[in-house]
């Protein structure tokens, strides 16, 4: 009940098909804000069958923000954070999601509030990383009283998509990146030809994007054992690990120093 906004992206089954049980989960719960979904154009057509056929109990509305499939856009912000779509290469429109911390704002070193004799009013000026001027002419200058307490952090999730290389433009510098990796590299001519990519492609992208770790999934049903996939990729980028179904990854804050 506590999801707001879903992110799509593409109208294939196995990325869609779920959701007809959690809105009506959600109804069945007495769900009655808002929820938004950002998807593909086409999804307009799904939604209003599903809406239909199930949503006559629906006392909550569910919004269809239709996203860009060509270009990376800015589609989402909260106090925390900002969410991106960028254009993947698959068979339909498809898109990946780009999550980033905001900026925080900067922590006033607390043995210098007392000599400067600092006001509430110049401590929340500093903090938004202002330089404050006294009535005497004296300036306050952010750089030399504050410090940013922590780098913020990224997460890209890319999911059905053949290599191409601005991908690992879209995802530069993440502290996480989920990628496909539906194939191994005996299966490089079938990646190809359902675009699809293999856990090289995978890795080559998370080391040309010099992200932090690289998260595997999307496997073909073919592989018993995903550790050939994993292992694959680790000849390439050595931070790879395997998803799973209720397993998370932790992705720590980088704390600045503090003089």
């Amino acid at each position: 009940m506590k999801i707001q906004n879903i992110f799509i992206s593409h109208l294939h089954g196995d990325h869609l098909f779920g959701l007809w049980g959690l809105l009506s989960t959600m109804s069945l719960t007495g769900r009655n804000e808002d929820l938004f979904i950002y998807a593909p154009p086409g999804f307009k057509d799904i939604l209003k069958s599903i809406l239909h056929f199930f949503g006559g109990s629906f006392i909550f509305k569910v919004i269809h923000i239709p996203l860009n499939t060509k270009e990376m856009s800015h589609i989402f912000e909260s106090k925390s954070a900002d969410v991106y779509s960028f254009p993947l290469n698959h068979r339909v429109d498809c898109c990946g999601f780009l999550f980033k911390e905001k900026k925080p704002h900067r922590n006033v070193y607390k043995h210098l509030i007392e000599p400067y004799g600092l006001s509430l009013y110049e401590i929340a000026r500093l903090k938004e990383g202002k330089n404050v001027i006294r009535p005497d002419g004296d300036v306050l200058y952010a750089d030399d009283l504050t410090y940013q307490p922590y780098e913020p952090r990224s997460f890209a999730y890319c999911s059905d998509t053949a290599p191409f290389e601005m991908l690992s433009d879209y995802v530069r510098g993440c502290d996480l990146i989920y990628h496909e990796a539906t194939f191994a590299s005996d299966m490089k001519e079938m990646a190809s030809r359902t675009m699809h990519s293999t856990a090289s492609d995978a890795a080559f992208t998370a080391l040309e994007a010099g992200v932090g770790k690289l998260v595997l999934g999307h496997y073909s049903s073919r592989y018993k054992d995903i550790n050939v996939l994993v292992d694959e990729a680790k000849k390439i980028f050595m931070n790879t690990f395997a998803s799973s179904e209720g397993l998370s990854f932790e992705v720590k804050l980088k704390r600045f120093m503090t003089k």
